[in-house]
């Protein structure tokens, strides 16, 4: 059976409106903007289900991010209000402060962690909720830190494919240098295709 992409970008903006409506009514969409497909097509979801006032983008690069400019082209075509965040201080403090070496792993955990207690904190003072961007490929193959970008108080993509966000991304008429964008981890400055191994 074909993917009906404008039906399901339908579906999930009806799925919002309705999460929003049982869950708080007249609050506003808080997502952490990257830049990438996943969190471009859910504030574009959010933008078409709640209107461009009900949604609050939060950038928050660890110190230099060099693709940032791609989150900016996405708050400028959307039009929605947006925070940048800094959250580097925060980072190298918590690493400063903890009295051993953390592991590499945990070092590169950090920072999604840090960003979701940002966009709590954001959302908190601001009547939000915050958006889950993951996708059913990453979690499907538990490409996600815990309590970092796995968290979040709905998830509108979850059952979709990368593919099919993009194709949704697309119906959605999201610039195409936002769908077709390789996803970075924003951890350690590789692709997720090289973290993972395939495309």
């Amino acid at each position: 059976m074909s993917f009906d992409a404008l039906k399901v970008k339908n579906d999930c903006v009806q799925w919002i409106r309705d999460f929003f409506e049982e869950n708080g009514p007249g609050c506003n969409a808080v997502i952490g903007i990257s830049g990438g497909k996943d969190s471009s097509i859910v504030a574009a979801l959010c933008v078409e289900a709640l209107g461009v006032d009900r949604v609050i983008g939060v950038l928050m690069p660890n110190g230099y991010q060099h693709d940032i400019d791609m989150a900016y082209l996405l708050v400028r075509h959307l039009g929605i209000k947006h925070y940048v965040v800094n959250i580097k201080e925060a980072v190298d403090a918590v690493r400063a402060n903890i009295p051993f070496e953390l592991s590499a792993q945990s070092s590169q955990n950090l920072p999604p962690r840090i960003r979701m207690s940002t966009l709590y904190a954001v959302s908190q003072s601001n009547n939000g909720r915050v958006a889950n961007t993951c996708n059913l490929s990453e979690d499907w193959v538990g490409y996600s830190t815990r309590y970092g970008d796995s968290v979040g108080d709905f998830s509108p993509c979850s059952n979709l494919t990368v593919q099919e966000m993009k194709q949704i991304g697309r119906v959605l008429g999201l610039p195409d240098v936002l769908v077709d964008k390789v996803p970075i981890d924003g951890l350690c400055g590789k692709t997720d295709e090289d973290n993972l191994g395939f495309t």
